[in-house]
């Protein structure tokens, strides 16, 4: 065991020489380089081990690789090969190994659950990725559970099990109330780890009816809710003190097992009165710092990022004024393995040696395993080159064919590690990559690095000479690097000079020359000095710089090492700093920095502000008008300008603007020309030729600006050849046999001389011709007529004037005009893919027949005529377009059963082309809608009459309708189902032999060859026999018969606000009926009043009504006679602010208080009766003031209550309008809703306030189909802020 455990010194040496080689043959990341290099595949992006997905989406698992040629992809799935060609509902995306399982077009998830593994394979060997766990995750529903209410005394502890449905992953718990509001926390009442409520010690305010724990699974973002839990508070007096115990976890000791790096999560939650309060500690340690949380008011104790370090005894005291108790936890900190050295990429050259090393850690230790080309190394091919050592393999005289992937495995029981890397056998030429002729530049005395960066395989020996003939560089002045780069480390002026690097191995050399160019230092040479400056005055810092002439220098000013104020006191000059008006503010440091692209200087200077003396009050105004204006210097293109500034009235002058007349062109109209600081008198003007200037000066204060000065003498500057030419030149031919020629014109003094013209220039693209010119007057068209159908032509237009042409023009392409197109596209096929979806295809036209610009194509299709009716209509023809050079569309929307015709023309910026031959294609049959009506007549004692209609859309032949019908009775159960088939030349049927007085439903559909289309229900009764009116009951004849039924309403469920209710019903009966809804004060004999319900909705708003009041309410179908829910009510909310019930605002407080008074009122008038002797006095009667206190409204815009108070002690609301028990809370438009009412049912509020119920039968069920119900969870996103 030792032997394997010891290194040799021999091997030890050979394990760095071979580090050495590794490092020598690093492939540089050169783009071009590594196109053309052979390399085994890389595993670039993979799907996580352990993947959940979500159910309702298609699940895509990431293959990604890169290699030289590029690698093939294949699959396991649970340790066999996966062949996605026989599965239709996976594929593999194009060059990659990523597969698309197609969950949303009617696969699913749970199919495919499974370990899958990807391969990526080329010539060099197979790289693998992780095992990908395929989990879809799960949002189950909660158990049904019946819960007793918990009676509790005062000050004992409680706790409310959550115990939510299994999920995957887990859902995160929180505890609300029916308002969806969250339960308060604190020290006395908190929520465990799992999810469970405790109470320290309950206390009265803890009685409520509307505990209710949520589960969020955040995968699938759903939200299940428990069964509302009760707890009423009883008191005892007094309550009795107790000391703590804990309520989790149980005992004096437990352990615990984390993993490396997780986050530990220790719990404490403990009982008594007063409520305890949690500390911890780490036995015979502290607890890590910066690592260390708590929440939940300390009853969690919260380690991040844990390691072995952190094992050990914690201890948890929870402690009130009358003892305490403890709980020690023992934590055991254990480790998945994680990488010490992992295997990388070896590139070496036929005959070298090389080691691959794969070292992991972990608790326990993990495994080490090998793999080449992702099968076992033990059962891989033999390499006679290949050694395996344990955690490390060995390779000596490789060849190409050593080429392959390794891949180690390091697991133990809490995971494992999978690393790929690649042996690279290549033998290669020297590269080098340094661009040739690359010119370095440094500062002299300063390094010089000189790139070689090179490649080849083996590695090329590097040398370097200076000059085309030099010898050899060696010596001290000189550092040669191991990837190639050649260091001067102090470079001089004869450094300067050309140097080249030669590369050579046994394959080959090569060599590449660079330029080293070695410049002066800059360096300041007057720097800014200390000032001291008066307030109010003016300073200047000097920063005078000397630099390598070929240098370009930048001088940045800083204050306090920051950017200058942006101030206008503050001047930039080219040596200087001037600061104008100087303010206290403006004490400081200022710095001076000169860069380069070389080299960077500076210096600083202190600024210290002090007070001015006292001075009398100053006269601020505009200053003076400059004077003495002066031209010298003049040349054609520049003249200097000179000026003596005129007072400036107590305020210094900011700057100068100079203005300038041409006489010759604009006389008396003045421009702008230029300013410059107040500081400067003198400015050097940049003039354009052919223009007579004159030349004023105006001055600017802080008061404003001063009265221009008096011009300056005349300067008339030469004639000269136009600078430019005309911009944005185009050639557009609006005609087929044109070409229009535009640009824009010079404007003003561009011209530089008389006799502006253009001269414009032509000739046919692609053609050898000559051009063709004509020189025009001063405008921006010319119209070159006669020329070929849409065909480029390179155009130019040239500027000249008296004197000459304008800089030879640069060349433009444009187009002679458009046409119509020649030819219409060909072949022209129809694909009928269903009933109503077609694809076309048809050959794109020659491009020189399309005469143009190809815009696309257009398809006119029209219906011909139904193939089921035979009759012809108007043809109304659609058109659609398809840009580009598309060859195909889709027809949607077509009708089934029916003959179309099409053509197809293309289309350029003239028009559409001819149409190409019209195709006839037809879409086959579909299934028919539903029939256009079924009455049922004639009712009798047995019988009864059916008569339908057609279906509207028949969408092909009808073979047959079918006729389903069951009786219902009283306890609404449906009896046994008859089906009958019709020929389809039927329109109406007599049913015998039916029950008297019985209700039947219907159910009517048409069928062609497809299948059925969707069915018409209706509902009649046969009449009532008279030996039953009688009080006779005839006995029922026949199997299978039920007891009569009525059409009916039931589940009548209400939820009030204040001023509103919200009314919902269960409807069994024929279709589309009208419904309306009835109400009134419940106890009042006031006729019933009205509302018509909208459509058949089964849902209604009751608006207007009296706060705190009860009502009655029932919902009938008009139409049919006495037909009528029974009665339900309601009471709506009082106007209350909060669940506290005030007792001075409760009827019964307010009717006792009035009886007191009145019995009061009489006993007083019997005495001043009896006292007087008849003497009357007048007793004012009092009214009872009721606050009007605040309370929540519902709110608009999602439906849902504020807090609601009952009228009598927090009663609930009746039956099916409280929030649901057990259902799944969902989602509507308004992300602040979380509303369902109805028990066993679901139900929101829409954004209008209507509440819709979601009951059995959401759609129309099948025949016989029981009453459950059932619903699938739906995301709420608005629960996510609770959390």
């Amino acid at each position: 065991m030792m032997k394997k455990k010891s290194i040799s010194a021999s091997k030890a040496s050979l394990v760095l020489f071979l580090c050495q080689m590794i490092s020598a043959l690093d492939v540089p990341l050169d783009s071009k380089l590594l196109e053309e290099l052979l390399q085994p595949p890389t595993i670039t992006q993979q799907s996580p081990k352990d993947y959940i997905v979500d159910p309702r989406e298609n699940i895509v698992i990431q293959c990604e690789a890169k290699g030289k040629p590029p690698p093939s992809f294949s699959w396991t799935r649970n340790g066999t090969h996966f062949d996605i060609d026989k599965d239709a509902q996976v594929t593999m995306k194009p060059n990659s190994g990523t597969l698309v399982i197609n969950i949303m077009n009617g696969g699913k998830a749970e199919a495919y659950e499974g370990v899958y593994q990807c391969t990526a394979r080329n010539e060099r060997g197979a790289a693998i990725s992780n095992n990908i766990v395929i989990r879809p995750s799960r949002s189950p529903l909660w158990t049904k559970e019946k819960l007793e209410p918990n009676h509790v005394r005062e000050g004992d502890s409680l706790v409310l099990h959550c115990r939510p449905p299994v999920g995957l992953p887990p859902p995160i718990i929180f505890w609300m109330d029916n308002a969806f509001q969250r339960l308060p926390q604190s020290e006395r009442v908190s929520q465990g780890l799992n999810g469970d409520l405790y109470f320290s010690n309950v206390q009265p305010e803890d009685t409520r009816e509307d505990y209710i724990c949520y589960a969020r699974f955040n995968h699938t973002q759903t939200i299940q809710q428990k069964q509302p839990i009760s707890v009423k508070v009883f008191s005892t007096k007094p309550v009795t003190e107790r000391q703590p115990i804990l309520l989790t976890p149980t005992g004096s000791t437990s352990t615990k097992v984390e993993l490396r790096g997780n986050v530990l999560l220790l719990e404490c939650i403990a009982a008594g009165l007063p409520t305890p309060v949690i500390r911890w500690i780490k036995e015979g340690g502290e607890l890590p710092v910066n690592r260390t949380f708590f929440e939940n008011f300390k009853k969690t104790l919260k380690i991040i990022d844990v390691s072995e370090a952190d094992s050990g005894n914690y201890k948890c005291i929870a402690r009130n004024m009358l003892g305490s108790v403890h709980h020690v936890i023992s934590v055991t900190v254990k480790a998945a393995p994680y990488w010490i050295t992992a295997p990388r990429n070896l590139v070496l050259s036929p005959g070298e040696d090389g080691t691959l090393i794969c070292r992991a850690n972990g608790n326990p230790k993990p495994n080490i395993s090998w793999f080449a080309n992702g099968v076992p190394i033990a059962i891989a091919p033999e390499d006679p080159s290949r050694k395996v050592d344990g955690d490390t393999i060995i390779f000596s005289h490789v060849q190409e064919r050593s080429s392959a992937v390794y891949q180690c495995n390091a697991s133990n029981e809490y995971g494992y590690l999978l690393a790929n890397a690649f042996v690279n056998v290549l033998a290669e030429p020297p590269r080098v990559l340094t661009p040739a002729n690359k010119l370095y530049q440094v500062i002299a005395d300063s390094p010089a690095l000189l790139d070689c960066a090179y490649f080849g395989s083996p590695k090329p020996e590097i040398e370097w000479f200076k000059g085309v003939k030099g010898s050899i560089l060696r010596g001290n002045e000189y550092v040669f690097h191991d990837n190639g780069t050649l260091e001067i480390p102090v470079a001089q002026k004869d450094s300067t000079g050309t140097y080249t690097c030669v590369a050579r191995n046994e394959l080959g050399k090569v060599q590449n020359e660079v330029r080293l160019e070695v410049k002066d230092p800059t360096m300041i040479i007057k720097q800014p000095e200390y000032k001291v400056i008066q307030r109010y005055g003016q300073v200047s810092f000097e920063c005078i710089i000397r630099h390598d002439s070929t240098l370009l220098p930048t001088v940045i000013w800083l204050k306090d090492n920051d950017e200058l104020p942006d101030d206008e006191r503050f001047l930039v000059g080219k040596d200087n700093l001037t600061i104008m008006n100087v303010t206290d503010k403006d004490d400081g440091t200022y710095t001076c920095i000169v860069n380069t692209t070389l080299d960077s200087v500076s210096a600083s200077a202190v600024l210290t502000v002090v007070a001015a003396p006292p001075t009398p009050a100053i006269i601020y105004a505009r200053p003076n008008p400059p004077f003495d204006l002066e031209l010298t210097g003049q040349l054609e293109r520049s003249v200097e300008l000179s000026w003596i500034p005129g007072d400036e009235n107590n305020s210094p002058i900011r700057n100068f603007v100079i203005e300038y007349e041409d006489g010759l062109h604009e006389p008396g109209v003045w421009h702008y020309q230029t300013e410059v600081p107040g500081t400067q008198t003198t400015v050097q003007l940049k003039l354009s030729p052919y223009v007579n200037y004159s030349f004023r000066v105006i001055a600017v204060n802080e008061i404003g600006r001063s009265q221009p000065s008096e011009p300056s003498e005349q300067y008339l500057t030469k004639s000269a050849n136009p600078d430019e030419n005309p911009s944005n030149v185009q050639g557009i031919g609006s005609e087929p046999d044109n070409l229009v020629i535009t640009w824009e014109s010079l404007k003003g003094f561009q011209s530089n001389g008389p006799g502006l013209q253009y001269k414009v220039s032509w000739r046919q693209k692609d053609v050898d011709d000559e051009w063709t010119s004509v020189i025009v007057a001063n405008v921006s068209k010319y119209i070159v007529s006669g020329t070929p159908t849409f065909v480029p032509y390179e155009i130019k237009v040239q500027a000249l004037n008296d004197l000459g042409y304008a800089p030879e023009p640069s060349e433009v392409i444009g187009h002679s005009g458009e046409d119509l197109p020649m030819v219409a596209p060909g072949n022209v096929q129809v694909h009928v893919i269903n009933s109503t979806l077609a694809k076309v295809h048809w050959d794109p036209v020659p491009l020189k027949t399309v005469r143009g610009h190809l815009q696309g194509y257009k398809v006119y299709y029209w219906k011909v005529q139904s193939l089921s009716r035979r009759s012809r209509r108007h043809v109304e023809k659609k058109i659609l377009t398809f840009r580009g050079n598309k060859t195909f569309g889709m027809l949607p929307g077509l009708e089934p059963y029916s003959s179309y015709k099409l053509n197809v023309r293309v289309v350029n910026g003239k028009g559409e082309g001819p149409a190409s031959p019209d195709k006839v294609f037809k879409t086959p049959e579909g299934v028919p809608s539903s029939p256009s009506f079924l009455k049922i007549t004639n009712p009798t004692l047995d019988s009864l009459t059916l008569e339908w209609g057609s279906p509207t859309h028949p969408n092909g032949v009808l073979t047959s309708y079918i006729l389903k019908f069951q009786p219902i009775n009283n306890t609404h159960e449906l009896g046994p189902l008859v089906e009958i088939r019709i020929p389809a030349n039927e329109s109406s049927l007599i049913l015998k032999n039916l029950n008297y007085s019985t209700r039947y439903k219907f159910y009517f559909n048409a069928q062609t060859s497809v299948g059925s289309g969707s069915q018409i229900t209706e509902e009649a009764v046969t009449i009532m026999d008279e030996g039953k009116m009688a009080g006779i009951l005839r006995p029922a004849v026949g199997a299978g018969k039920v007891q009569p039924l009525y059409p009916r309403i039931r589940n009548v469920t209400t939820a009030a606000a204040e001023t509103y209710a919200n009314i919902s019903w269960e409807y069994e009966g024929p279709d589309h009926a009208n419904f309306y809804v009835e109400y009134g004060v419940a106890g009042s004999k006031e006729d019933w009043k009205k509302e018509i319900v909208n459509g058949s909705r089964s849902f209604f708003v009751l608006k207007g009504l009296t706060p705190g009041t009860a009502y009655k309410v029932r919902v009938g179908a008009e139409g049919l006679s006495g037909f009528r829910s029974s009665e339900d009510v309601f009471e709506t909310g009082p106007a209350m602010a909060s669940r506290q019930i005030d007792i001075a605002t409760q009827g019964w407080f307010i009717g006792l208080m009035c009886a007191v008074a009145l019995l009061i009122l009489i006993l007083l008038i019997v005495c001043f009766i009896r006292r007087n002797k008849g003497g009357k006095y007048p007793v004012k009667e009092k009214e009872d003031a009721h606050a009007d206190p605040e309370i929540q409204p519902m709110k608009e815009d999602d439906g849902t209550f504020g807090e609601y108070s009952d009228a009598e002690d927090h009663k609930p609301l009746k039956k099916g309008s409280r929030t649901p028990s057990d259902r799944t809370v969902k989602k509507e438009d308004s992300d602040d809703s979380l509303v369902d009412y109805g028990e066993g049912v679901n139900g929101q509020f829409n954004e209008d306030g209507s509440f819709i119920g979601q009951y059995s039968g959401k759609k129309e069920k099948e025949p016989a189909e029981g009453n459950e119900s059932s619903e699938a969870p739906s995301p709420v996103n608005a629960m996510n802020s609770f959390v």
